[in-house]
């Protein structure tokens, strides 16, 4: 069964495509739910007048998305979550994460279009995003402990170097008064 799709959606196409789907979800699905209508030959008629008046306004979208899939390749995200001792994810790293992480960096993107393979262990990834039918960017990102064992000896070095100071001002100050 042939559809025309009125909305993006997501694992089938996007707004305006032409699709083949199985009847039943065509028939009980996508048409009642207003997601898409059948193709039929006026409808396809339609379809080319409307895309002919919106060629100028989609060429716009994919220089954007083109733009911002550019600025997307350059950035590298550092995730940091709770880890157990051998290095496993309580939980896992998800689309929700990195568009957060995005979205710290000035970059709004949905998450819907952030697609993230099973993330359960520290490392290395790549996160796949599709800004557009025919644009899509790659970022990597890399999942870390929260608690490093780094940050805790550094924390614990300022602390050492601290209480000798203290130390060493306490007596300057009760020989003092002695002397007077």
């Amino acid at each position: 069964m042939e559809i025309i799709l009125k909305e993006d959606i997501i694992g089938l196409g996007y707004k305006n495509d032409i699709v083949n789907v199985k009847p039943g979800y065509g028939r009980n699905y996508l048409i009642p739910k207003g997601k898409g209508v059948i193709a039929s030959e006026s409808a396809k008629k339609e379809l080319a007048e409307v895309l002919k008046q919106k060629a100028v306004k989609l060429a716009k979208i994919k220089a954007e998305a083109e733009a911002l899939a550019e600025k997307l390749n350059a950035v590298s995200l550092t995730i940091a979550t709770k880890v157990s001792s051998s290095g496993v994810i309580y939980g896992s790293v998800n689309s929700l994460q990195i568009a957060d992480e995005l979205q710290k960096l000035g970059f709004q993107v949905d998450r819907k279009l952030i697609q993230v393979k099973d993330v359960k262990e520290v490392g290395d990834y790549v996160a796949h995003i599709r800004l557009h039918k025919e644009v899509s960017a790659e970022v990597p990102f890399t999942v870390v402990a929260e608690n490093a064992p780094a940050a805790p000896a550094a924390e614990e070095a300022p602390a050492v170097e601290a209480a000798p100071v203290v130390e060493e001002v306490a007596p300057a100050v009760e020989e003092a008064p002695a002397e007077e």
